[in-house]
């Protein structure tokens, strides 16, 4: 086993296990670009150490009650058979520039879908207040929802938690993002033992890489789930979100030059929009503490009229 990639494993493990996101995101880039793994190996690999990692984040939301499992069966019966159709699709492909393209597609969307799911979860407010086990589940589209990111998953190891649980939130507008991370969870084990399975019976898989992941990754979750209340999550996730970004972009076939500029940009852009939120929700606190403080004015000098009202009143009477 190679030591570097046991404790690259155990970084992508401790940021998966504070944040809940990003992991084959972050472990299949990181084998293909900082240890050159062959892109359909490290796929591979990285599908059969996900079935060990699973388990463990699901059982613990099942004790907790917080899965919905009518919800995961539908979910199962669409993305089982497609991610051990996307496992056949990527040996098909031979592990060239398709795949690699196919990769980078899908970390885009991957990005693009925690942007998005961000942005769901500071709106939501009171009307995202459902409880996972109260919803009517919807089994035709839930099963569509299954077999799209079980392809996803089969083909390139991304997407079984950013990118379905954003299609669930659609599915499901009453649910806030926080309680749909257990049935996401729960359905990911089958998914990925049926994505995994793909690939051990076409051949990618490097065991030697897949025994570094368990080895640094295992621990380095239960780790990062212990530390997740306490970690500044609102920093993290971002990060994350950046890296998967800017491997998607190189994977896609964007030039060292370019995607340089592209991520200035793209820093720019998040320092302008960061700037001016804090300055709109700066405005709009000072706003709020005027209210409060002309509120406490008027609250102060009526009770003096009223007072004075009354002793005027007792003066002129005969």
């Amino acid at each position: 086993m190679n030591p570097y990639v046991i404790l690259g494993s155990a970084v992508v493990g401790l940021l998966v296990g504070v944040t809940g996101a990003g992991g084959g995101a972050l472990m299949t880039p990181m084998l293909i670009l900082l240890f050159s793994v062959k892109p359909a190996a490290a796929i591979s690999s990285d599908l059969v150490a996900a079935v060990v990692m699973r388990p463990a984040g699901a059982l613990v939301h099942l004790r907790r009650g917080t899965v919905n499992l009518r919800l995961v069966g539908w979910m199962v019966l669409g993305s089982v058979p497609t991610a051990f159709l996307g496992a056949w699709l990527l040996h098909e492909m031979g592990g060239g520039s398709d795949v690699e393209i196919a990769l980078g597609a899908a970390l885009l969307a991957g990005a693009a879908a925690m942007v998005f799911r961000s942005w769901l979860d500071r709106r939501s407010g009171a009307a995202r207040d459902r409880d996972v086990k109260e919803i009517t589940v919807r089994p035709v589209p839930t099963v569509l929802i299954g077999m799209v990111g079980g392809l996803i998953v089969g083909m390139t190891s991304v997407g079984s938690g950013s990118l379905m649980i954003v299609l669930l939130l659609f599915l499901y507008p009453l649910l806030p993002a926080g309680r749909l991370v257990g049935t996401d969870l729960a359905q990911a084990v089958p998914l990925t033992a049926a994505a995994a399975l793909g690939a051990l019976a076409f051949g990618h898989v490097e065991f030697d890489v897949t025994g570094a992941i368990i080895v640094g990754s295992v621990p380095a979750v239960l780790i990062g789930s212990l530390l997740s209340s306490r970690a500044p999550d609102r920093f993290i996730r971002p990060v994350i979100t950046f890296v998967i970004f800017a491997s998607g972009l190189k994977y896609v076939g964007v030039g060292t030059t370019q995607l340089g500029w592209i991520l200035c940009l793209v820093l720019l852009a998040c320092g302008a929009y960061w700037l001016l939120r804090e300055s709109r929700k700066e405005r709009k606190e000072q706003k709020e503490k005027q209210r409060k403080e002309r509120k406490e004015r008027a609250d102060q000098t009526e009770p003096a009229e009223q007072t004075a009202r009354e002793s005027q009143g007792i003066g002129i009477t005969p």
